[in-house]
């Protein structure tokens, strides 16, 4: 299959786009948060292709991406009056909401689950391909399964070249950790997958919220929001997250490097912007500065991409502070290395 990049002015192939998604086909198109693999939401064959294109297991459901409120009588039973409040401050942007669904949603988005997660993304070319195609928008994130997600569409293409009909190139992505996924089905909210929406800011709106975060799903167990059960991600190379005081950090990473050295491998580091000229790693990547974690958010997909291209072997990981934003980033890190972290 040849793919073909659209340019963000080029209206004729936003239409050529919006078409292949109501006939079917996939389409990667940016939002605010990362990248989507889109598809028709109500076409189960073309939603079928998302799964094989990615290699995504078929138990994880999906995001349902609108770009209107009117067609939510269709998709779920109900709206409850926290999700309308929630949908009047913080949609169009980084939030997924999970309703109970009607039958109209076809059972492969939702892995079979009696509740559907729906958002509506805050970027203009999203919204504008949405409504060309007149249809839902069934979208993971636009990568290969396990991968770390797409924040340009060059990392789209370095993924899924030859799975895709087309790729929307609007840009890096703003946001650039996944949206938060919230359960409103209850009398109070909880939060399957922190994001960029924070629970401070939720709670701001309809009080209490609570947390069901999980490093990783058993198997047997079905996961009731995307990014809760399989390896995300990562990175090829495996990955430790140091934590602790910023000095004792470095010192540990420094002597775990020589160590990873001696045994020749080629080591990655993960910095913060106020230490990379401390460590003696082959490859020192900045992730941002400590004062700004909105560009911590940003800048971490493609700095994990980074360790891809420069084939490290072994890679080493700074934390992060856990308030605002810092809890999507430490939940990103926390998968990607798969649970492994070392204190100290």
């Amino acid at each position: 299959m040849e793919t073909f990049i659209i340019k963000a002015d080029d209206e004729e192939g936003l239409d050529r786009a919006a078409a292949a998604l109501r006939d079917g086909k996939l389409v990667a198109f940016p939002t605010e948060t990362v990248y989507g693999l889109g598809a028709n939401a109500l076409d189960t064959n073309a939603v079928k292709s998302i799964y094989e294109a990615k290699g995504r297991p078929s138990d994880n459901p999906l995001i349902v991406h609108i770009s209107h409120t009117r067609i939510l009588e269709k998709l779920v039973l109900e709206v409850p009056e926290k999700a309308k409040k929630l949908m009047d401050f913080f949609w169009p942007g980084p939030l997924t909401l999970i309703m109970k669904r009607t039958d109209f949603v076809p059972d492969i988005i939702t892995a079979g689950l009696d509740t559907v997660a729906i958002r509506m993304p805050d970027n203009a070319l999203a919204l504008k391909l949405i409504d060309k195609a007149g249809v839902p928008v069934a979208a993971p994130s636009a990568n290969l399964s396990g991968h770390p997600s797409p924040t340009t569409a060059k990392h789209v293409e370095d993924d899924l070249k030859g799975r895709v009909e087309y790729i929307i190139d609007g840009g890096p992505c703003n946001v650039g950790v996944e949206s938060t996924v919230l359960d409103v089905t209850g009398e109070i909210p909880v939060i399957l997958r922190p994001g960029g929406v924070t629970r401070e800011m939720l709670e701001k709106i309809v009080g209490k919220v609570e947390s069901d975060l999980v490093i990783k799903i058993e198997d047997g167990q079905k996961p009731r929001s995307p990014g809760m059960k399989y390896r995300h991600y990562s990175p090829r190379a495996e990955m430790y997250l140091v934590s602790g005081e910023s000095d004792k950090v470095v010192i540990e990473i420094n002597e775990l490097t020589e160590k990873s050295k001696e045994k020749g491998l080629k080591v990655g580091v993960l910095s913060t912007e106020e230490n990379m000229h401390r460590y003696i790693a082959d490859i020192i990547i900045s992730v941002g500065s400590v004062d700004t974690p909105e560009d911590i958010a940003a800048n971490l997909f493609d700095s994990l991409r980074k360790f891809d291209e420069n084939n490290v072997d072994i890679i080493y990981s700074e934390t992060i502070s856990e308030e605002g934003i810092g809890k999507a980033v430490m939940n990103r890190l926390m998968k990607a290395s798969s649970g492994k972290i070392i204190k100290v």
